[in-house]
């Protein structure tokens, strides 16, 4: 959907599109914003992303042997 606003948005604005489509142009340009400034991230997003390559390893390490209590 951001796509084509991007692609659009010289022919009908990012406001007029946005209207008829259902998503809010703050989340556009949100969505703009991280694409170009990954830091501008939650800290949430990072750490999750962080640890998640972390237990992936250890459950790659462990043969796919590893649960939840585990890993």
């Amino acid at each position: 959907m951001v796509d084509f606003i991007h692609n659009n948005k010289d022919r009908y604005g990012v406001e007029a599109i946005c209207r008829i489509l259902p998503i809010a142009a703050s989340t556009y340009y949100r969505t703009l914003d991280l694409a170009d400034n990954p830091e501008h991230r939650a800290k949430r997003d990072l750490h999750d992303e962080h640890h998640a390559e972390q237990i992936k390893r250890i459950w790659k390490e462990s043969s796919g042997r590893y649960g939840v209590r585990k890993v």
